[in-house]
Parts: C-alpha cells; structure tokens; sequence
C-alpha cells in the first residue's frame, strides 16, 4: 500500500527529488513547537509560491484574454489566487490529511482550516519550482488549475461573497436588510480567530469563521449563498 506522500505525489502528477521538501511544504508552523528537531515549517515555501503561482496566473491570463484591460485580468487573477480556491484545490489534492499540525491546532480544526490548506497549497508550489525547473511548475500547476474559463465560472460567487449576496437581497428586501453578527472570537491577539452569523433581518443564513471580521463576514456570505441557491427564503 503506498504512503499517504506517495499518494499525493500521484494526484499531483509530480515526484520529488528531495523528499524533504515535501515534508516541509506540509509542515504547519505549530507542528514545530511540538517537535523541535523538525528543520523548517511551511511559511517560506509558502512566499515563494505565492509569487511563482501570481506569475503562473499572469501569464496563463495573458494568453487566455487577449482583449481584456489590465484591471480585468487583475480581477481574474485575483479570483484565482484566492484562499478560498486555493484551499479547494488543496483539497482536491488531498493535502489535509498531509498536513503536519500541532495537537492543539488539531484540536481546534486547523487540519481542514481554509487558511491553512491555502498557505500549504502555495508553500507546495514553492517546493516544487525549487525542486525542479520553471516549466516543470508551471505545467504542473495549470494542469492543476483546468479550464480556466469554467473555474472563473466557478469562483465568481466566491470572489465577492458579500456583493453577490447584497445584489440577491436587496431588489426584494432594500439595502440595509442584510447583517453580519460577531458571535464570538477565540485565541489571543495574534491568532485570533472571528466566528460570524448572517441574517436576512432577523433570520439566520449562514456562519463563517476567519483570521479577520472580513474574512469571516465573507465565509459566511459565501455559506449564506450556497444554502439559497440564488433563491430568497419566501
């Protein structure tokens, strides 16, 4: 039976030549306070694959829209360098049950955290342009990516979660019919984490959580969407 790391490695269509790497590209910042003779974590994999995915993305746009105006293709690009697709694509990858995670990050559902999965999935990208060569990334990650034109499809809602929701509400029910309530945070100042419900006036839609009130306010738009399904509850 193979490895969950030899597993991964088949989905993602690449074999690493450094294992370590790999290892370091799932290894979550917490996981080191509890095993202090691990080398590195994940967090500077993480920047450098960020930029080689911003570049990825540039390019591929480029191609793809020739007609579109900078701020569109800035737009486009965005949607994709998301956390939130980039967390599904580590998903689909399977990436969260690779993770090295504390205990206590573990116990508070950080394995499946969206932050998490996304910071993983770039740090990934990074391990394997250090691994291999420019063109080896590039392939791999569009081949990742897919249809470029049916994922945008797919993220559009997702890009602007709380807009998407407000255009939906507000023909029927105005503009100030749509709240988000804080309903509790958790953690200390550095790791902080919100937890927000949002209502339809006084009725409840969805609950998302984030570093940020922003971020949660959008994860629980996007939840609030997804139940209705482009329909407002009668």
């Amino acid at each position: 039976m193979s490895s969950p790391l030899a597993s991964l490695q088949q989905r993602l269509g690449y074999t690493f030549s450094d294992p370590a790497l790999l290892e370091r590209a799932l290894t979550h910042p917490s996981f080191l306070q509890e095993n202090p003779h691990v080398p590195a974590n994940n967090q500077r994999l993480e920047f450098l694959g960020d930029a080689v995915l911003q570049l990825v993305l540039t390019e591929a746009l480029f191609q793809r829209y020739p007609n579109d105006r900078e701020g569109e293709l800035s737009r486009r690009r965005a949607a994709l360098a998301k956390g939130t697709f980039l967390a599904q694509l580590a998903r689909d990858l399977g990436l969260d049950a690779c993770l090295n995670v504390g205990s206590s990050e573990e116990a508070t559902g950080g394995r499946e955290r969206a932050s998490n999965l996304a910071d993983a999935c770039e740090a990934l990208f990074g391990a394997v342009f250090i691994d291999s060569d420019w063109l080896t990334t590039r392939s791999m990650m569009l081949g990742l990516i897919g249809d470029i034109d049916a994922r945008l499809n797919a993220v559009g809602d997702l890009h602007n979660p709380k807009g998407r929701l407000q255009e939906l509400v507000q023909p029927v029910h105005g503009n100030h019919a749509v709240r988000y309530e804080v309903l509790r945070t958790e953690g200390g100042d550095h790791e902080r984490r919100y937890f927000v419900e949002v209502y339809l006036r006084d009725q409840a839609l969805g609950q998302g959580d984030g570093s940020s009130k922003k971020i949660a306010e959008e994860a629980a738009a996007r939840v609030a969407l997804a139940a209705l399904g482009g329909k407002l509850p009668v």
